[in-house]
């Protein structure tokens, strides 16, 4: 009988929901593997959403994928089908009602390398994947434009109070700097296939090339887009304002990526993310995202 880990079930996406998805999961995982002709192959691991069971069939080695089904798994299965392994993780099968995708096994996730090492693969990644996206795709440029509403409602809020030092609000200078560079990146006229999330703990070791994405999400357009996710998922790693700075210098050469624009979506993703930090009661990650600000405004 499979037994899930502690730490999987405490997952804080379980406090509210997918009790009865987590009580069926074990005998889910075997109907996965006798309707496939799978034997488990070694110890079960997780992420905060998803298990990963290694399985095997005769000599073939791969990974069972067993997530609670839904629109998460639809566009993940969609978007490793569009990058069919070019900087991916490959996709075998996939059983999207179920919540099932049978991949290709891969080795020790990026985040436990160095943080210079890490982030010269995630740049070289960022280009990797930069193939011309699919018209239908979420564009970055209209996921701009909708959050720079949000910012625009968060400042009309903010005039007239007094603003003093706290991690409770974005101080108003962050915000206006995300707003003055926002048109900009709304006009953007760059169409790339663009992984939405993309960072250390999403990129493990591969066979057929070095590094390889897995959980990629599929937009369109700025490759740019997640360079401030690849920084402040290890900030707490970068020992000043200088190494980060080193860090974004090195993400930048390794993509080709202009450097003054890529600076531009830093602010503005990593102001979006603060507020929506706060909007669900982070503590930890606004504080990552005032460091990673004021080290890039120095």
């Amino acid at each position: 009988m499979i037994e899930l880990p502690r730490s999987f079930l405490e997952m804080p996406r379980w406090w509210t929901e997918g009790a009865d998805w987590l009580a069926a999961l074990p005998g889910a995982i075997e109907q996965q593997c006798a309707r496939r002709g799978l034997t488990i192959a070694g110890p079960l691991a997780h992420g905060s959403n998803a298990v990963v069971v290694p399985v095997e069939r005769g000599s073939e080695r791969f990974a069972l994928r067993m997530a609670p089904p839904g629109d998460e798994v639809a566009e993940q299965t969609t978007a490793l089908r569009w990058w069919d392994g070019r900087g991916t993780v490959r996709l075998y099968d996939a059983d999207v009602a179920r919540g099932a995708m049978l991949l290709e096994l891969l080795g020790e996730p990026l985040d436990e390398r160095p943080i210079g090492e890490a982030v010269e693969v995630l740049g070289g990644l960022m280009r990797r994947l930069g193939v011309e996206g699919p018209a239908d795709a979420l564009s970055t440029q209209e996921i701009v434009q909708a959050r720079a509403a949000v910012m625009e409602g968060q400042i009309a809020g903010q005039i007239g109070a007094v603003q003093r030092p706290r991690i409770e609000a974005v101080p108003l200078p962050y915000l206006r700097a995300a707003l003055a560079v926002a048109d900009e990146l709304v006009s953007s006229s760059a169409t790339a296939a663009v992984n939405g999330d993309l960072h250390s703990a999403q990129v493990l070791r591969g066979d057929r090339e070095p590094w390889l994405v897995v959980d990629p999400v599929l937009y369109r357009g700025d490759i740019e887009f997640d360079l401030g996710r690849i920084l402040w998922t290890r900030l707490d790693e970068m020992a000043g304002d200088a190494e980060i700075r080193r860090c974004f210098d090195t993400v930048v050469r390794a993509a080709g990526l202009d450097h003054s624009y890529a600076r531009d979506w830093v602010i503005f993703r990593t102001v979006d993310y603060w507020l929506w930090g706060l909007s669900v009661g982070l503590t930890t990650d606004p504080v990552r995202c005032q460091r990673l600000l004021d080290a890039m405004s120095r």
